[in-house]
């Protein structure tokens, strides 16, 4: 497995006819660090593929380890069962606040997204797709691996972990009150609304063991309000 400390941040993704910015390029950037930050900052991903000529979607929960992105479903999926070595791309997407202008047309959003590219590959090895799932958990929940009953071979094999190697990335940010200086004398409210995504307290199943609670580390990660 790759470690996430041995990325260069100063590294740029090849820009081709597929990746380049066309428009606000002073939004975008091809920069490992830029790209990372947002695939590392949203669980949540779109996988795009075409499968006998028909476009899909999936979404599907991601995370990285360097340089290539994995994600997880289930072996019985008919895309799972054709991905090998097909092109896909991947999107994430964070909604930070809604812009609000003293124009229509000047009313935006906040966000940050960013959109990768590569082949899928699938995890045939056992043992391999056994540390990219604990990779998985351990990232969303640290120590939450070895408090749980080991993973059993039927679940294991119901499980399929895909990959890919980022080959072309960008990153697109935009953080920055209305762009409408030219409507300042127009009286209406403007500014920004922030959305927030975050953590919350955590909900106990009804029936649990008396005196189980949550580990330290992850009442920590939920007082620090992250998703990851």
């Amino acid at each position: 497995m790759y470690s996430p400390d041995q990325t260069n941040a100063d590294n740029v993704f090849p820009t081709t006819e597929r990746s380049r910015l066309r428009r606000r390029h002073e939004r975008g950037s091809h920069k490992h660090a830029d790209v990372f930050a947002v695939l590392d900052a949203c669980p949540l991903g779109h996988i795009g593929y075409t499968l006998d000529g028909t476009p899909y979607v999936t979404p599907t929960l991601h995370w990285r380890d360097g340089d290539r992105v994995y994600w997880h479903g289930s072996a019985a999926s008919r895309f799972l069962r054709k991905i090998e070595g097909m092109p896909v791309c991947l999107t994430c997407s964070m909604l930070d606040g809604y812009v609000l202008a003293r124009s229509a047309f000047n009313h935006s959003v906040n966000y940050r997204s960013a959109m990768v590219f590569g082949k899928a590959r699938v995890v045939e090895d056992v043992g391999e797709k056994t540390k990219a799932l604990r990779f998985f958990v351990e990232g969303l929940f640290p120590g939450r691996w070895e408090q749980l009953r080991p993973m059993k071979d039927q679940e294991l094999k119901a499980t399929s972990v895909l990959w890919m190697e980022i080959e072309e990335a960008t990153a697109k940010v935009r953080n920055a009150p209305p762009g409408d200086p030219e409507d300042a004398d127009v009286p209406v409210w403007a500014g920004i609304i922030p959305v927030r995504s975050m953590l919350a307290d955590a909900e106990p199943l009804s029936g649990l063991e008396e005196g189980l609670a949550l580990s330290a580390e992850l009442d920590a990660l939920i007082r620090s309000g992250r998703l990851r």
